[in-house]
């Protein structure tokens, strides 16, 4: 991935180069590149013929994009982002908005471009991601996310916001792995990857809660205690540490087990599953 955030994307020497060099600075700062990941690794349950690069390559974007945007003042008015000075504060604030507004469109030209010569598969992705970070959905759940801050926890808020600014594009990242592999069009199968994949998503911002108010920011890379600064609404103010655990735990076994479910060369996913649960940043 790190290979082709370089090769595939537009240089900073073109012109404007603000704004490349701003795009690249955000893409290429670093991360986990989990989502990428997991597109890669869903894929290869059962592999196909069709390359899955270039879907991962595109939802790496989209996840950028909306750090970058979630960042800014007007929203969560982060500092730091994976370690380093977040878009707005490395360049200013409107090259950062214009960084994420070019990114849209870039992540849907790399799957239109990639998928070329499968025009049904490439229109389904489009489809799927479109979806996922759409205002349903990842920028539904930002919008509900930022008008919670302050109010006193609601479950249906939070299950809303968590279901979608987080759970929809890991979701989709799997989902769209799993799609161009060679059992891409069984819908039993992947109905049950859109469960482990919502579950999994549950249990990824569950154990991101707990890291907020548990760990620092030179581990987290980002400002720790954020959230419990912002006022926002988590399961940790909601339902203590020790819930919240449970949670993370609860809704990592589901997506441990729905993936056993779905069968195929899935050993590396059942661990990455299970570190993702452990991890600390």
């Amino acid at each position: 991935m790190e290979k082709h955030l370089v090769s595939d994307l537009p240089k900073s020497s073109e012109r404007p180069e603000r704004l490349h060099e701003a795009m690249n600075y955000s893409l290429r700062v670093g991360g986990k590149r989990l989502r990428p990941v997991l597109v890669l690794a869903s894929y290869d349950l059962f592999p196909g013929t069709l390359n899955p690069t270039h879907a991962a390559l595109a939802v790496e974007i989209i996840h950028t994009y909306s750090l970058i945007h979630d960042d800014l003042p007007a929203m969560d008015d982060s500092d730091l982002r994976r370690g380093s000075p977040t878009c707005h504060r490395a360049y200013d604030e409107a090259t950062a908005i214009l960084a994420g507004d070019a990114l849209i469109p870039l992540a849907f030209e790399v799957i239109a471009h990639g998928y070329r010569d499968s025009p049904e598969l490439g229109l389904k992705l489009v489809s799927i991601l479109a979806n996922a970070s759409g205002s349903k959905k990842l920028v539904g759940g930002q919008m509900e996310d930022l008008l919670a801050e302050g109010k006193s926890p609601e479950e249906d808020t939070l299950s809303f916001v968590h279901a979608n600014k987080t759970a929809a594009m890991i979701e989709a990242s799997l989902v769209m792995g799993f799609m161009l592999g060679s059992k891409g069009q069984d819908i039993e199968l992947i109905n049950k990857v859109t469960k482990a994949g919502n579950s999994l998503g549950l249990a990824f911002q569950a154990v991101d809660d707990l890291l907020d108010v548990t760990s620092t920011t030179e581990k987290l890379g980002k400002d720790a205690a954020h959230d419990k600064e912002a006022n926002k609404m988590t399961w940790v103010n909601m339902v203590g540490l020790e819930k919240a655990r449970l949670l993370a735990e609860e809704y990592t076994e589901c997506a441990l087990s729905t993936l056993r479910e779905v069968g195929g060369d899935y050993p590396f996913l059942l661990d990455l599953f299970s570190y993702m649960l452990r991890r600390e940043n």
